[in-house]
């Protein structure tokens, strides 16, 4: 409640004397900062939002448990207990489930179809509407290159060795292999490797190599899948407290925003630079075995997916509306891919 009644007196402060108002913000990530992207892209928009500002907006950036943990910073943002937050719109599943859709979508689009849907196909305006209720604005600050799909013991040979499975997996994705006959549970990225090691999940997804190999799965599950088919592409984004953001004059808004377009684009061309380096660090190494979803394995995920979509829009309006969007814009797009890109 302190930190409430602190925050509702920064924003009266703001509207009575402007910008000019210095203020410091904490920004609870819900990822470490020293894990390649998923926390540095968040540390640099800390850092940037600090130095564009001249010091009138200063961002601590905060591990997580820095203020709250890592799955909470949805609801403490939107409180005001913290006055941003850096995540992804995927893990708030269970208080607004259309916002999946705007994290990462099994055999989904890349990051360039992606991301022409979310500022030109009305995916921001979607962002914005279910945000809102929550008290928070959201703003797409990065998006990352495809993830892999998982770390596993033993070789799996055809979507069949998935039954029987507990697996660590992220978003709509989990709900694909729950059809597959897998038990998933979301883990915080920190809390996923002692899972792992003590044998509490059997297999684990996270991300792409380069932040996987900093977790170091390959001590414990020497097996790994590709394609990810449940993130080619993923997005992230900054929360601020929404009377806090109503509260900022629209040049400093605009200075944000400003800096959330940067880092999309640095993010996903580092993304894409430091595969290479961990793939091989990752075989050569630590003899870990890359593989690739055959056809067939790949036909069944996608027909689970299929089902899974149609359920979920019979479930709820918000997702039928911004699936509807999604997938009518993707239909569109399709004429342009198919004549404009090598396969």
């Amino acid at each position: 409640m302190k930190k409430i009644l602190t925050t509702t007196a920064l924003v009266a402060a703001m509207a009575a004397g402007g910008a000019s108002a210095q203020q410091t913000w904490n920004m609870q990530s819900t990822y470490s900062g020293s894990l390649p992207q998923l926390g540095t892209l968040g540390q640099r928009i800390a850092d940037q939002i600090t130095a564009l500002s001249a010091g009138e907006i200063t961002i601590t950036f905060q591990n997580p448990g820095g203020v709250v943990p890592a799955l909470e910073v949805f609801d403490a943002v939107g409180s005001g207990a913290v006055e941003a937050g850096w995540s992804t719109p995927g893990y708030w599943a269970g208080r607004v489930p259309a916002l999946q859709l705007l994290a990462a979508v099994p055999f989904g689009p890349r990051a360039g179809e992606y991301l022409a849907w979310l500022k030109f196909g009305g995916g921001e305006e979607f962002l914005e509407e279910l945000y809102e209720p929550h008290n928070i604005k959201s703003i797409i600050c990065g998006i990352i290159a495809p993830e892999a799909s998982g770390w596993f013991r033993e070789e799996i040979s055809t979507v069949d060795d998935l039954r029987g499975l507990s697996m660590r997996f992220f978003g709509l994705g989990a709900k694909v292999m729950e059809r597959m006959g897998v038990s998933t549970q979301l883990l915080a990225g920190g809390d996923i490797f002692p899972a792992l090691e003590l044998g509490t999940i059997d297999a684990t997804e996270f991300s792409m190599p380069a932040i996987d190999l900093n977790l170091g799965f390959y001590q414990v599950a020497s097996h790994y899948y590709f394609p990810g088919w449940h993130q080619q592409s993923t997005f992230f984004d900054l929360m601020i407290n929404l009377d806090l953001w109503e509260g900022l004059d629209e040049t400093t808004q605009l200075m944000i925003e400003t800096v959330c377009d940067a880092n999309i684009t640095y993010g996903l061309a580092e993304g894409e630079a430091i595969q290479v380096e961990a793939l091989r660090t990752l075989e050569e190494e630590h003899g870990v075995n890359i593989h690739r979803w055959s056809a067939e394995s790949l036909a069944s995920l996608e027909a689970a997916w299929d089902e899974v979509a149609a359920e979920l829009v019979a479930e709820d309006e918000d997702f039928a509306r911004v699936y509807e969007s999604y997938t009518s814009f993707r239909e569109g797009y399709s004429r342009w891919s198919d004549l404009a890109y090598l396969e």
